[in-house]
């Protein structure tokens, strides 16, 4: 084992030769800079969130609303186990200084932060996942948005081979999200690689997912391969298929009721009894300067 350690000389010659290049301005937007920017700085904000216990893994890794794969929820873990992404790229761009392309193994050498998130779907139930990710305003603050930039535009993978859903017309694909500049930025905020401290599952949305906890789980995109800073509020698929029950912003509030159903109460994963539901999923504390009271109480 100690033949694989970088020698202690070697690593701080590297690291100053980078940061050389940088100042130099070689290295501008480079894989490299990026993973440099975030070792150097403090990994994860530290955030006052409540005590909760994490639902059992498997009730969260066996129902899963995933419909490029199937609308059956326990099916998709079934009809995912194949999905290969090892050539996976993730591109953010748009009105940005620096646009980058990141692979796979350079994903997931960026440092990541432990959060354990309540999870809201609109349909009804909810979890509780610790998740490993990377803080999506440390990115950002990378590729510096353009003054003009008001909106991120997520756009999932678009395979029809291995992801049989999207042979269908359920939606337009790929599958399309986005959230304010301003929601991106927020440290709740992150993009997942990982939960329950092991690599993302395939029917949890590998090898990387948006998970903004405050809103319903149709916000949180899976399987993302583009990031694109844009001026105009972008149309997420379900605002798309069905704009009389789906918003832009789809904050999770029990005091506004989808057009079917109310949104009072919640039914945890693995348990036979309903709870309440908190108002902006119990984080209402964290986003007190985020919001304006119109907007908390819109769902659409």
């Amino acid at each position: 084992m100690r033949a694989r350690i970088t020698p202690k000389r070697t690593f701080l010659g590297r690291r100053s030769f980078i940061k050389k290049a940088i100042s130099a301005g070689l290295l501008c937007g480079s894989p490299l800079v990026l993973a440099e920017t975030l070792s150097d700085s403090i990994a994860c904000k530290k955030l006052l969130l409540d005590p909760i216990s994490s639902t059992q893994k498997k009730f969260v890794t066996s129902y899963n609303n995933y419909y490029e794969f199937s609308t059956n929820k326990k099916m998709v873990r079934h009809i995912a186990k194949e999905f290969d992404y090892s050539d996976w790229t993730l591109n953010i761009g748009g009105l940005v200084e620096n646009p980058i392309t990141l692979n796979l193994k350079q994903i997931m050498a960026l440092p990541t932060c432990e959060r354990v998130y309540r999870l809201r779907c609109i349909e009804g139930w909810s979890a509780v996942i610790p998740w490993q990710g990377i803080e999506l305003q440390r990115i950002l603050e990378f590729v510096k948005p353009l003054s003009n930039a008001k909106f991120v535009k997520f756009e999932s993978v678009f395979d029809p081979k291995q992801m049989p859903g999207q042979r269908t017309s359920n939606f337009s694909w790929p599958y399309v999200e986005g959230i304010t500049l301003d929601e991106a930025m927020h440290p709740l905020t992150i993009l997942a690689t990982g939960m329950y401290s092991e690599s993302l599952p395939v029917q949890n949305g590998a090898p990387i997912r948006l998970v903004v906890p405050w809103k319903y789980g149709y916000k949180s995109i899976k399987a993302i391969q583009q990031l694109t800073l844009v001026e105009e509020q972008p149309q997420g698929s379900w605002q798309q298929a069905v704009p009389s029950e789906y918003g832009f912003y789809g904050n999770v509030n029990p005091n506004v009721p989808h057009p079917r159903w109310s949104q009072r109460r919640e039914l945890p994963l693995g348990e036979n009894k309903k709870v309440r539901t908190k108002l902006l999923n119990g984080y209402a504390r964290q986003l007190e300067r985020l919001y304006s009271p119109d907007i908390i109480d819109t769902l659409f």
